[in-house]
């Protein structure tokens, strides 16, 4: 590979992500490269890839299909615009999308990221309710421990301390639902917990305390990823489809992370057999390619904003790169792999599989609390005394080195392979891990 040592000599202008710059810039970790289920580094090492990138290379790196698709749109349409104009891949991904949708998700809004979406969403439940004539439904309400982006719609819904704490009063007029982690009750389940469903009755208070004529949407990760993998109770999601029903709230699930087969259908909505009235989604549209994201909405709710003057706007809302020709053939390219490959259900075929060595370290020092279901797993680790998140990301260091990429946030190890995953994989990813742990970190 021509460029494998070819690495910066100055790293000081990048101001990274969500990510302990000091210490990442006096021990750079690298990629150069990427294939299948493995990153190259920058001196040459393979490393399994047991996050699929972050939560979004469904299909593996470098996928054939995918990267031809994106050479040959840059050379025949570069850019579109999508206000007042279109181009015919942008239409034939949302009907592509509709088709693996939950049935009554019959459309698309295009965005260019899951922060994106998040905040689309949220804006279409406010502009709904005030379209059907029902503008004093205002209030958004979130849970704690959620993650949704990084945009003030997104973080204000959210519930994750440290991405809000910095950023003043945020939005206003938004509330907080539990969060369902029962440490002491639900450790080490397999699959969804059988205590905690009973906890979707709290929206129940909010809806008393606020009055249901003041709620536009409730928004909730079916399963909690960024937080640390916190699986939905048995009961839980029918429960707050229920209440959300029942006093005319719009329901959201941000499915960024679960969409695209990660727990074995399409989406977590069929998997759970609970219908939302709009899906946020990003990551594995495009096997985070190039970016892209899209929000589906029923069409009770597309229909509510068909009215007035045909020449006028419906909606005061998009993106310049809503729908950009190449993000639109990598995701309809996206999906041709899927499809070919059956990966929107094999998660469905290695989730026992993935279980069994998942929760085989439960016998390993300082392990807490192991948490599973599809390809997404969660190894929660007892924190050393007076610094938090320092076991879980000394794994991480740890893990670079011996050749794997995982997931940390606080003191618990995220694990969400490409779904192209194999045993060996697996049992190569266990391995490993197994030997960091028991190193007693």
């Amino acid at each position: 590979m021509s460029n494998r040592l070819n690495a910066p000599n100055d790293l000081r202008a990048f101001w990274m992500p969500f990510t302990a710059n000091r210490q990442f810039k006096k021990e750079p970790r690298l990629f150069v490269g990427a294939k299948d289920m493995y990153y190259t580094t920058h001196d040459g090492r393979q490393v399994l890839d047991g996050t699929a990138g972050l939560w979004c290379v469904n299909a593996g790196h470098c996928r054939p299909k995918i990267t031809e698709a994106i050479r040959e749109q840059a050379g025949e349409l570069d850019y579109a615009p999508a206000f007042q104009l279109g181009h015919p891949k942008a239409f034939e991904l949302a009907n592509r999308l509709v088709d693996i949708a939950p049935e009554g998700m019959n459309h698309v809004l295009y965005t260019n990221s899951g922060s994106e979406s998040v905040e689309t969403a949220l804006k279409v439940a406010l502009a709904y309710h005030r379209v059907k004539g029902n503008g004093s439904r205002f209030r958004l309400i979130g849970r704690e421990r959620g993650y949704h982006g990084v945009n003030f719609g997104g973080i204000s819904v959210g519930g994750i301390v440290a991405n809000r704490k910095m950023f003043g009063t945020l939005l206003t007029g938004v509330d907080h639902m539990p969060h369902t982690h029962q440490p002491g009750k639900n450790n080490f389940s397999r699959g969804e917990p059988e205590h905690g469903g009973d906890i979707a009755s709290e929206l129940e208070r909010i809806v008393t305390l606020h009055d249901a004529s003041t709620i536009a949407a409730v928004i909730i990760e079916p399963v909690a990823g960024s937080t640390g993998v916190l699986i939905p109770p048995k009961g839980y999601l029918q429960k707050l489809r229920e209440i959300c029903t029942k006093h005319g709230i719009l329901l959201i699930f941000d499915e960024v992370i679960t969409g695209f087969g990660r727990l074995g259908a399409p989406f977590a909505a069929q998997y759970y057999d609970v219908k939302p009235d709009m899906i946020t989604t990003a990551k594995g549209l495009t096997n985070g390619v190039i970016p892209m994201g899209a929000v589906f909405v029923t069409s009770e709710i597309h229909d509510a904003f068909m009215n007035g003057p045909e020449h006028m706007i419906e909606f005061f809302h998009g993106y310049t790169y809503s729908g950009n020709p190449i993000a639109s053939a990598a995701a309809l390219a996206t999906l041709d792999t899927y499809k070919e490959e059956a990966l929107l259900t094999r998660a469905a075929e290695l989730s026992d599989y993935w279980a069994d060595a998942l929760h085989s370290l439960r016998d390993c020092p300082n392990v807490i609390d192991i948490r599973n279901t599809g390809l997404i797993g969660a190894i929660e680790l007892d924190p050393i005394a007076g610094e938090p998140t320092k076991r879980a990301f000394t794994a991480f260091l740890k893990a670079y080195e011996s050749g794997l990429l995982i997931r940390t946030t606080g003191d618990i190890i995220a694990l969400s392979p490409p779904l192209i995953i194999e045993k060996q994989h697996i049992d190569e990813l266990f391995g490993k891990l197994r030997t960091i742990l028991q190193n007693n970190i």
